[in-house]
């Protein structure tokens, strides 16, 4: 007997994706095909982001910023986290998806860690977790490999320490720093992670981490020699009001789209065009004409 997709198929329908999992998203490097990434925070978008064949979705912790308006990344829940997640997991069901560990949600210890990066699988649908941090975290990472749970780690630009950082800066421009962040890779590779994001680095420093690396790096304005590239889809579609980060190239400018939108709705409402006839229900005449008759009896006492 024919397998589901093949029998959709052969009757004119279209044969749904196949699900990715992390093995495929490795062995997409080793193929040499380049893989994208992408973030979503709630079911609408994620089922655009799966019709649209991406990759990975990451459901980031960047939702801080455009999604709940913090100045930062760092006053993320887990709450926060896994009600977003678990909203993108309904509406996509191609992608792998990636939950974001929010700040204080590792680091405090391994046994924390298990714990959150858990609610991710079990509560939320995601198939890994993504990690912020360098050597500091190999540990955590290596313990939740060992627990069957896959992890995507990031280094370079970590927004969950911009404060410490001082702001959005390019990371690794000096010699010694490259080499620490490429020292880095390398451990978390070794301790297990399936993949590595690169953030706001150099583009000769990424090249030589993917050249390092087994697993795929995915950049996000750390140049073109990466494995494969994420971006915030605020960003891609200019919902983030005027802020434009030099890596973020803007598809589309839907938040013009939708202030033009939302303007002409409040013109028609002043104005009285809305609702019109189009726009409204009726009912027939003679239960109309009923009511009315009704209405001019005086009520019964």
């Amino acid at each position: 007997m024919a397998d589901k997709p093949a029998e959709i198929a052969a009757y004119g329908g279209a044969a749904p994706q196949k699900k990715l999992t992390v093995p495929d998203v490795v062995a997409m490097k080793k193929d040499g095909r380049r893989i994208t990434m992408m973030t979503a925070y709630d079911a609408a978008f994620a089922r655009l982001v799966d019709r649209a064949g991406i990759d990975v979705l990451l459901v980031g912790d960047s939702a801080g910023m455009v999604m709940l308006g913090y100045p930062n990344t760092v006053p993320v829940t887990m709450d926060d986290m896994i009600r977003m997640a678990a909203s993108v997991s309904r509406g996509a069901t191609h992608p792998v998806l990636v939950g974001d560990m929010p700040f204080g949600s590792y680091q405090t210890g391994t046994q924390d860690a298990l714990r959150n990066a858990a609610r991710f699988l079990k509560e939320a649908g995601m198939d890994a977790v993504k990690i912020e941090g360098g050597h500091e975290t190999v540990p955590t990472v290596k313990a939740l490999v060992e627990n069957g749970i896959s992890v995507m780690a990031h280094v370079g630009l970590t927004p969950q320490r911009v404060a410490q950082l001082g702001g959005f800066k390019t990371q690794a421009r000096s010699a010694r720093a490259a080499r620490r962040l490429i020292d880095d890779a390398v451990a978390l590779e070794d301790a297990g992670a399936f993949s590595i994001v690169l953030e706001s680095i150099p583009s000769p420093v990424a090249q030589m981490v993917t050249e390092r690396l087994s697993i795929p790096t995915i950049g996000i304005g750390a140049g073109p020699d990466c494995d494969g590239q994420v971006l915030v889809l605020h960003d891609v579609l200019g919902l983030y009001g005027d802020f434009k980060p030099k890596f973020a190239k803007r598809y589309a400018d839907i938040g013009e789209q939708v202030e033009s939108a939302l303007k002409a709705f409040d013109a028609d409402v002043r104005s009285g065009a809305f609702p019109d006839a189009e726009h409204s229900f009726t009912m027939k005449d003679s239960e109309l004409d009923t009511l009315r008759q009704g209405l001019a009896r005086p009520k019964a006492v």
